[in-house]
């Protein structure tokens, strides 16, 4: 069997919508087209939607490189970091499931690699389509916030469109805080700013960073998230990322990535 060139980690969390709407087949079908060996891992945090979670596994049951792990509930870094663990891959790609970036953006990323360069990132720019006034004023305010204190160079760190050289995304994710604390007291699916440590221990470490301009639209259809996300809970997230945002700053002044 040939060596696998890309493995795709898809985190899975209420997924019914977008599993109802055909994500999981733009992904084949366009893997299918490619001269390179591939995998696709659904990387499932135990859905409360055990709709989403039957969607999930019966279309990798039924369809060749598709893999489905079942992870107990610790949010998105948890997930991500279970399905890096499974991949094969010389690369991993993580991506969001509901495909508001198109996995055929791949076409933008995978050449950066040729050119020498570890980690490549899709980057949304300036604009978020979709996105309410509060989230794109919520959205500017944690880039300048977080481009004043780490990560001077890169404009976008949140965008859901990530690869790396596999070896180098095991080495890194054992050293976030959140994989350390293994998702304890999360409740839902609850947004990180992990992709900051992330990036800020690859950059740390002399690893090359490439961003790349990304297609990007919020195509999120789960009813279930979107219910989480109502009652405050937005605002409670963001005062999060703009602390761990300070932590990693503090980490650094502390010693704790030169270790």
């Amino acid at each position: 069997m040939d060596k696998i060139y890309l493995s795709v980690v898809i985190p899975s969390y209420n997924e019914t919508e977008n599993l109802r709407r055909g994500v999981l087949d733009e992904v084949k079908n366009y893997l299918s087209k490619q001269k390179y060996t591939w995998e696709v891992i659904v990387s499932d945090d135990e859905s409360p939607d055990t709709e989403s979670r039957r969607l999930a596994k019966d279309f990798c049951d039924q369809n060749q490189g598709f893999i489905f792990l079942a992870n107990k509930h610790g949010g998105k870094p948890l997930a991500v970091w279970s399905g890096i663990q499974k991949a094969t891959g010389q690369l991993v790609l993580f991506a969001d499931m509901d495909q508001s970036t198109p996995i055929s953006e791949l076409d933008k990323i995978l050449p950066y690699f040729d050119k020498g360069f570890d980690v490549v990132i899709g980057s949304r720019g300036l604009e978020r389509k979709k996105f309410s006034i509060f989230r794109k004023l919520a959205s500017f305010v944690f880039r300048t916030f977080r481009r004043s204190i780490v990560l001077t160079g890169i404009v976008d760190t949140q965008a859901g469109f990530k690869c790396l050289k596999t070896k180098i995304a095991k080495e890194i994710f054992p050293m976030l805080a959140v994989i350390k604390s293994a998702g304890t007291g999360v409740k839902g699916w609850t947004v990180s700013s992990f992709d900051v440590e992330m990036l800020f221990i690859v950059e740390r470490r002399g690893y090359k960073i490439a961003e790349v301009p990304i297609l990007w639209e919020d195509k999120d259809e789960s009813v279930a998230k979107a219910k989480e996300r109502q009652g405050g809970k937005f605002i409670k997230e963001s005062i999060e990322m703009f602390q761990e945002v300070l932590r990693v700053k503090i980490n650094q002044l502390r010693g704790l990535y030169d270790k």
